[in-house]
């Protein structure tokens, strides 16, 4: 196991393997089987072209040639910050055959993100984009290797400038020795509870246990087509089963530049696509304008989650499009519920559903770790064969947020209904959910500190009919107060991603505190509830 991360304790290791959990399956050999016995066979679509299993296979082994000759070995970090294109399969797969992990930047993270990121990862190379949205991403790499010497290599996919061009990074395929199954294949990015995120390493034995296990529960087989309307980089379109588990089933995975309707729908139709994943903020939208595009979704299987989901918007899901909703709970830490397509759509729209496996361990305690009774609301704590036993290299956080026998404490409230499925009825962290992007307050908050008009603030969550949640930054001014937009073209120069920039700005004289002298964020809250 990598230096910083914590291995599951052998007892349970040696029984996620003799039960068929773990079968010492690499996500390396994604691709493969296919490229071997059915080389044409399509596998990833975007609009601009489809590209077999073969193509694929054929330029991951030779990307991952061009990255060993560049000196990546196994082991070294590699920040990927692309969007929803065959370059990021292509990408990640080259550095699992390497046994070199990436770290999953979201296309929107901006300059303080990438050499956070960079910096905590021990990063010796950065991939980007040229240009997107609006965005040069080369400027932002060349930002990340000047403050961050470890980062070596900046490769970009597209027009490189000066950089190095991802394209132009081809050699002859290499005879590579295979990773072992229980070592970290990549790092996914936590919710940011405490702060930045913490980086969480997915192993290959638990991954590829995940891609298996979604995919079966979502009937999606070798004949389906998954729709990445989401970014790759999250958990939920990376491997629930997503991207990555499309391939794994030898279906096609198809790639969305934006969940737009206009982007999606085309491809909806003309890939007949079975399965996709959606934030709730955009389910009304699909309903709203499936009919105007005249698309069929009657065929199509729809996960919902990352955010609160209006339990009479999920009633009318069915009823509206045809098409069937599952409903899930989930973090990149590894803990997955959810309905299932065949479970009654009452049941889909007021639970989370059960847990991904048999093998996953759940309990629902009180604030001193005892189990609460039955159908009480508690904080989820979580083990399992997916979920995480330690952050990377956070010895003493993960003391903080794993109890001494390894269960996670997620930090979400939930109960459990009478038949034992999970509803989730809020959290405890101080995370704002802000249509599916976690703002970590702690994070925001600093940085307003630096703004020099501001004395002291606080950030909290405002409701919000399309986002579920919204940004409020509570500032006590000095002199001069800000404006809103003055507050955030302010962070936004100090590298902050766009989707954490305050959406509100109010002034007050003083901030409320409680008892023990920690800023009342409830009572801020609850007071700002109707400024949205």
């Amino acid at each position: 196991m990598l230096t910083g991360c914590v291995p599951w304790p052998d007892e349970f290791a040696q029984r996620y393997r003799r039960d068929g959990i773990w079968r010492g399956e690499v996500l390396g050999d994604l691709l493969r089987p296919e490229a071997a016995d059915d080389p044409d066979r399509i596998a990833v679509v975007t609009r601009h072209g489809r590209h077999s299993y073969a193509e694929l296979d054929r330029r991951a082994d030779r990307l991952a040639a061009g990255l060993v000759g560049l000196g990546i070995r196994a082991d070294d970090r590699v920040v990927v910050q692309l969007p929803n294109t065959p370059d990021f399969v292509v990408t990640c797969v080259a550095l699992f055959r390497i046994g070199a992990l990436p770290v999953l930047a979201l296309p929107a993270h901006r300059r303080s993100e990438l050499v956070y990121l960079a910096e905590y990862s021990g990063a010796v190379a950065l991939v980007v984009p040229d240009l997107l949205a609006g965005t040069d991403h080369r400027t932002l790499a060349r930002a990340v290797r000047a403050a961050v010497p470890s980062v070596a290599h900046l490769l970009v996919a597209g027009e490189a400038q000066e950089l190095t061009p991802l394209a132009g990074i081809d050699a002859s395929p290499l005879d590579l020795p295979t990773p072992d199954p229980s070592a970290v294949a990549f790092f996914l990015l936590s919710g940011g509870t405490t702060g930045l995120p913490k980086l969480i390493p997915r192993t290959h034995d638990d991954y590829t246990f995940q891609l298996r296990a979604t995919a079966e529960a979502m009937r999606f087989d070798e004949n389906g087509a998954y729709l990445a309307a989401l970014p790759v980089a999250h958990n939920a379109a990376l491997g629930c089963p997503g991207v990555l588990g499309a391939l794994r089933a030898g279906g096609r995975a198809v790639l969305a530049a934006s969940p737009a309707p206009d982007e999606v729908f085309p491809l909806v139709s003309t890939e007949s696509v079975t399965l996709t994943t959606l934030m709730p903020a955009l389910l009304p939208v699909w309903m709203e304008t499936a009919g105007i595009f005249g698309v069929d979704l009657s065929q199509l299987v729809i996960e919902v989650g990352g955010a609160t989901l209006s339990p009479d918007v999920a009633r009318q899901v069915r009823p509206t499009t045809g098409a069937t909703l599952t409903h899930w709970f989930g973090m990149a830490e590894g803990v997955l519920s959810f309905t299932r397509p065949d479970d009654d759509d009452e049941v889909t729209a007021t639970t989370q559903g059960t847990p991904l496996s048999p093998a996953d361990e759940l309990r629902v305690v009180d604030d001193t770790d005892q189990d609460v009774a039955a159908g009480e609301v508690g904080e989820l704590l979580a083990r399992g064969p997916c979920t995480l036993r330690g952050y990377y290299a956070v010895p003493e956080h993960n003391r903080t947020v794993f109890t001494p026998d390894g269960f996670l404490r997620t930090g979400d409230l939930v109960r459990r209904d009478a038949e034992g499925r999970l509803v989730v009825v809020g959290r405890i962290k101080d995370v704002i959910n802000r249509g599916g992007e976690k703002v970590s307050v702690d994070e925001v908050e600093a940085h307003l500190l630096a703004h020099p008009a501001v004395r002291s603030a606080a950030v909290v969550p405002v409701p919000d009919s399309r986002l579920g949640e919204k940004t409020c930054a509570v500032v006590v001014a000095q002199d001069d107060p800000p404006s809103l937009a003055e507050v955030r073209a302010f962070l936004s120069d100090r590298g902050l991603a766009e989707f954490k920039l305050p959406d509100r700005l109010h002034l007050t004289a003083a901030l409320p505190y409680t008892p023990v002298g920690k800023i009342d964020r409830r009572a801020l809250a609850r007071d700002h509830a109707g400024t949205a």
